[in-house]
């Protein structure tokens, strides 16, 4: 009895050691991806999976992917989540409805965060307020970008958590310029378009209501995002945007 009593205790002292290191953990941040739909020009299903393979790189973030944008018509479904990111230009697919368009701006606003990369600020040009949520947008026919070709990135802000301790990087992608709309944004990377003449914002932050906005322009495909300086924006961008904070 003295030795299964012995046992005891020190399963007992074990167990309370793991559940004690478990409690030290901090919880990931839970993201939904939505994918689904982009111009023949972008592989979305490959553009996808290098996203999520950013952040499935951290064991900060848990990702799950739909690639149904009416997702965001349940708003007990959205409740699981601490960042929403949108991944899609809807060109196929049905625009969402009030009801979804409602649930996504409580969402952000209530505290939360959304995430949107490349194309996907194009996404539902009709709705206004969508582009005030993106802080910048793609306008078709405005909007543009020179010859898919490397270009030279710049941190624009290495104080912020996003680009903290970040350098100027190379990349080969699309440089988006002429980015609509007048929300006042803060601006980490940048780079010199020359379709456009300008210097032309990649990279930017801006809260909405309680919530966070991070904006991410790179990623024509999964070469692009797949660049480890991206890739790394990416998993901290969406970190910061679910918590206001990054760990590393």
């Amino acid at each position: 009895m003295r030795v299964l009593a012995t046992m005891l205790v020190c399963l007992g002292a074990v167990l309370g050691g793991f559940s004690a290191e478990a409690a030290e953990q901090p919880a990931r941040v839970r993201a939904l991806l939505i994918t689904g739909d982009d111009v023949p020009a972008h592989p979305w299903q490959e553009m996808a999976e290098a996203t999520r393979e950013a952040l499935d790189a951290t064991s900060r973030v848990q990702v799950r992917v739909s690639e149904d944008p009416l997702i965001l018509e349940s708003k007990a479904a959205l409740e699981r989540y601490d960042v929403i990111m949108m991944l899609m230009y809807n060109r196929h697919l049905p625009t969402i409805t009030d009801q979804a368009k409602e649930n996504l701006l409580e969402f952000v606003r209530g505290g939360k965060g959304f995430y949107v990369q490349h194309l996907a600020s194009a996404s539902f040009a009709e709705w206004d307020e969508y582009g005030e949520l993106c802080g910048r947008y793609w306008v078709m026919g405005t909007s543009g970008h020179g010859p898919h070709k490397t270009f030279t990135a710049t941190i624009a802000d290495d104080d912020h958590p996003i680009t903290k301790g970040m350098e100027s990087f190379t990349t080969d992608d699309e440089l988006y310029a002429r980015l609509q709309g007048d929300t006042e944004i803060q601006v980490l990377v940048t780079a010199e378009s020359s379709w456009s003449k300008q210097v032309e914002p990649l990279v930017f932050v801006h809260n909405y209501g309680e919530g966070r906005v991070a904006h991410n322009a790179f990623g024509h495909d999964g070469k692009a995002l797949r660049n480890p300086p991206v890739a790394r924006i990416i998993a901290r961008a969406v970190e910061w945007a679910a918590t206001g904070a990054v760990a590393d």
